[in-house]
């Protein structure tokens, strides 16, 4: 007997076209996230410094969300479901918190943005606009990702991508500048002080690896027949080259040829707004529309399937979306948006072991031709904690975690690049050394 959630039963029912997931994945790639984080790693590190992490990092994110969406559109198992493998029933639920919490998170940071830009060009109080932002977005995501988030970011693309580059010709007419964003520097940056610069922007950026779990929850609503397309167009390098490479290169270019422009949460927006005014406001609001429905899509989900699994809360969809929205904006009001840096750094810590310990996992059973688990085998079949998951993910992260909160300036690139290393060691060393995860295989193969 089937103890799926309604979650997972929603999931399995629809699948999208190749077109419809291609484009309901590219409304990630307007986050106004990566337009600041470029802009701010450049003003720290020098644009060159920059832009060589930023190519590492595209190469990276490529290979690895290759594989993930793969196995998630092979397999059709989101990181819910594939995390009852790697921790076991009950350590998939601290998965599904940590998956709904970050993507929260990033929900707050890109509403607080566009309510910043709202408050810029008519002025009001900022929870008026907080309110506004949350309201008009809960329509957009009733229903889940597959009613109305292809089309939403269907017709935005245009305007998105028309706007910014209007905005880069826009700030090079208006203030000339010839190549100074181009080549700002601070000069060698020693390793005891935070740098090389290359390899400290490598590591800002490990702190969005959240972007991995949020692959398998799209690829997991994909067609197996549609994987090629999906790993070469979809989820792999074009996506970062525009999402990381492209946005990153116009948010320095912007933050160094606006006068006033500042490389901080809400400098850019407001430079966008100071610009262009009424056509500025549209570009911001095009961005953060196309984002956050994927943010609050993925963020209520998990957090709906933390409430039925943790809590037992058997609630209707639009129950939950009005609990995650009600979170959301109480977040908004809160200080959220000045802790970004921090919060990247802990996510990084947290999600990297994730990561890592799926893709040992899959190498595993890939090597020795196992079938994978998908979301039809009941959650009674699994184990309720999986050691070698669950011992991998934490040691890797309070390692992580204790070198970030270290106060050295290199703790927290050392934090954030050593807590994935670590993960995939001590798991790989765990389940090589254990009789346990193919019994549970066995297992859970005949329940299903």
């Amino acid at each position: 007997m089937s103890t799926q959630s309604p979650v997972v039963q929603e999931a399995a029912n629809s699948k999208m076209s190749a077109g419809s997931l291609s484009m309901a994945w590219y409304g990630l790639v307007s986050a106004m996230f990566f337009i600041y984080i470029g802009a701010s790693l450049a003003q720290a590190y020098g644009t060159k410094d920059t832009l060589i992490g930023l190519a590492i990092t595209i190469v990276i994110y490529g290979a690895i969300n290759r594989v993930l969406a793969g196995y998630a559109l092979k397999h059709g198992l989101t990181v819910a479901q594939f995390s009852r493998t790697l921790l076991g029933r009950k350590g998939a639920v601290l998965a599904t918190l940590i998956f709904a919490a970050t993507a929260i998170y990033y929900a707050v940071f890109e509403g607080a943005i566009l309510g910043y830009a709202f408050q810029a060009q008519f002025g009001g109080p900022i929870q008026l606009w907080y309110a506004l932002v949350v309201l008009y977005t809960i329509p957009l995501i009733a229903g889940g990702i597959q009613r109305w988030l292809d089309k939403v970011n269907g017709w935005l693309l245009p305007v998105y991508w028309g706007g910014l580059i209007t905005a880069v010709i826009w700030a090079g007419i208006a203030h000339p500048n010839g190549n100074a964003w181009l080549t700002h520097s601070t000069g060698q940056l020693p390793f005891a002080s935070g740098g090389p610069g290359w390899l400290a922007t490598c590591a800002a950026f490990m702190g969005v690896w959240i972007l991995m779990m949020y692959t398998m929850d799209f690829a997991a609503l994909g067609r197996a027949k549609d994987v090629k397309f999906h790993q070469r167009y979809t989820f792999g390098w074009l996506f970062y080259t525009l999402a990381f490479g492209v946005n990153s290169l116009i948010g320095i270019y912007l933050t160094f040829t606006v006068p006033g422009a500042e490389a901080t949460e809400t400098g850019v927006a407001g430079a966008l707004v100071q610009l262009m005014g009424p056509l500025g406001l549209l570009v911001i609001f095009v961005s953060q529309t196309r984002i956050n429905t994927a943010n609050y899509a993925l963020g209520i989900s998990n957090l709906r399937e933390f409430g039925e699994r943790a809590l037992r809360l058997r609630l209707p969809s639009l129950a939950w979306v009005g609990i995650g929205a009600v979170i959301i904006y109480l977040l908004m009001l809160l200080p959220v948006v000045k802790y970004l840096l921090l919060a990247l750094s802990w996510q990084g810590a947290l999600v990297t072991g994730w990561v890592a310990i799926a893709l040992v996992h899959i190498w595993f059973e890939k090597r020795d031709g196992l079938r994978a688990l998908d979301g039809s085998v009941p959650d009674a079949a699994f184990p309720a904690i999986n050691r070698a998951g669950v011992a991998a993910w934490m040691v890797s992260a309070t390692v992580g975690i204790a070198l970030i909160q270290s106060g050295t300036a290199w703790g927290s690139n050392v934090g954030s690049l050593i807590t994935p290393v670590l993960a995939a060691i001590i798991y790989a060393v765990m389940l090589r050394g254990s009789r346990h995860a193919p019994n549970v295989r066995e297992a859970a193969v005949a329940n299903s």
